[in-house]
């Protein structure tokens, strides 16, 4: 109010000239509309006319007693507060608060974690669908959560450890080491955000368990955790979670109804038609690494294959697309993996000269492909029907891939043409920008895939515990 504040000063001292109150109105800065003064004028003077008004007529005897005068000058005090009160509150409405331009570029710039730190605001917010709340959320995020990892079970057999840190089912190794090293841990459950159920399904994997005796180990499991500790009945596990990378992780707990329904599953097989819940799971992006070369990007001139793939036929969609396009003179698509004795990666290096890279999905709608696609800067094209893609509510992924349905596999050739060079230019550029996000360190570092799934388990932290 520093620039409309009304000052009412009331004089209740009896006028023997004009039989009335007299009332003082001050602003400052602003002033009451004529209109208004008026009324008030004629609200105060008990509807009759005003002094000036009747100047030429005799003052009129008092009507009332000084008790009902009293009453008439609280009523115009009432009737003065209100208006004022009324005026200000659209006033405020006209003109909210603004931020100021300090505060927008902290937004915008940050330290990187909204969008990289390039310094640009459309940068920053080019690939996520909000950059500032991303930024704002994310130095939450490092701050206050906080993990407890159960310490049941025998790191020997299936819990605790990775199996390891290679393969297309690195990102669960990296995972499980990362949490259990890393400075969201903490050894008290009672400051806990989140519980991690540590068994790796890749580990029973590993020793040939049988996908019967996967689910029996799971059950055990994480009955006796239920058994043992409070925690899981407080929420009815809502606020426990597991990692698997491998598709035997989802049929392992297939026969554990409480456990898919009630606790956050963070997995590489994020398919809406599998049981997959979205914004309660998390999609763990599948990662085959280490990389074999360094990461590509900034290199458009290089790229002159309009599009590649080759792979596996274990997939109706990529039956089809073999079969359509394996034989086509612009898409270099093989219907089976490159043998390694044509030459030293010489897959790797197909990534380096294309424009497009196409993903579909294999046994199930994920594949490592993507990530493949996202480090050697090459855009991927996505052919996966009900695929909740990886950090699909933070990064828009229209911004730097292209995501079709499977059913636009027929006219693939005709869409990717149609994409001008400056668009491909404007996706690749995009692409460059989330590679970060799509690469696991140990230890990780900011921004990273871990940082981002823990990003995406912070999101679903809030949970009621009773």
């Amino acid at each position: 109010m520093n620039d409309s504040h009304i000052i009412l000063i009331f004089n209740l001292h009896h006028s023997p000239s004009l039989n009335t109150h007299h009332t003082l109105i001050s602003t400052h800065h602003s002033k009451i509309p004529r209109a208004t003064t008026t009324t008030l004028t004629h609200l105060h003077y008990g509807g009759a006319a005003s002094p000036e008004m009747s100047a030429s007529k005799p003052p009129q005897p008092l009507l009332n007693s000084s008790i009902f005068t009293l009453r008439g000058s609280l009523l115009t005090l009432a009737i003065l507060t209100l208006t004022s009160f009324t005026f200000l509150s659209l006033k405020s409405l006209r003109s909210p608060p603004q931020q100021s331009p300090q505060s927008i570029r902290d937004l915008n710039h940050g330290d990187g974690g909204g969008g990289g730190g390039e310094g640009d605001e459309g940068e920053l917010s080019e690939v996520y669908h909000s950059a500032e709340v991303f930024r704002l959320n994310y130095k939450e995020m490092e701050r206050r959560f906080k993990v407890y990892v159960y310490e049941d079970g025998d790191p020997e057999t299936f819990y605790q450890t990775p199996r390891k840190l290679t393969g297309k089912y690195a990102s669960e190794g990296y995972f499980f080491q990362n949490v259990r090293e890393g400075r969201f841990r903490t050894k008290d459950p009672e400051r806990a955000d989140l519980f991690f159920i540590p068994i790796s399904c890749h580990k029973m994997r590993g020793k040939g368990t049988s996908y019967e005796n996967m689910t029996i180990i799971v059950l055990n499991y994480v009955e006796s955790l239920i058994a043992k500790y409070p925690y899981w009945n407080r929420t009815l596990g809502a606020d426990h979670f597991f990692v698997t990378c491998h598709d035997v992780g989802v049929r392992a707990t297939e026969g554990l109804p409480f456990l898919v329904k009630n606790s956050i599953r963070v997995v590489c097989s994020p398919s809406y038609d599998v049981g997959f819940i979205p914004h309660k799971d998390v999609a763990l992006p599948q990662v085959l690494q280490p990389f074999a070369l360094p990461a590509g990007g900034n290199d458009l001139e290089n790229r002159t294959n309009l599009g590649f793939w080759a792979g596996h036929r274990n997939s109706k969609i990529r039956v089809i697309l073999a079969r359509v396009w394996e034989n086509d003179t612009e898409l270099d698509i093989s219907n089976n993996r490159i043998s390694r004795a044509t030459g030293h990666l010489v897959y790797q290096k197909r990534f380096y000269r294309t424009k497009f890279c196409i993903c579909p999905g294999g046994s199930q709608v994920n594949s490592a492909r993507i990530a493949d696609s996202i480090h050697y800067g090459c855009v991927p094209v996505i052919l996966s029907d009900y695929y909740d893609l990886p950090f699909n509510d933070i990064l828009d992924w229209g911004k730097f891939a292209v995501v079709l349905r499977e059913k636009d596999v027929f006219q693939l050739k005709q869409i990717l043409k149609g994409i001008s060079d400056e668009e491909f230019a404007r996706l690749h550029h995009n692409l460059v920008k989330v590679q970060k996000h799509f690469q696991w360190n140990t230890p990780p570092i900011n921004h990273d895939a871990f940082h981002m799934v823990m990003y995406e388990l912070w999101l679903r932290h809030r949970v009621i515990k009773y």
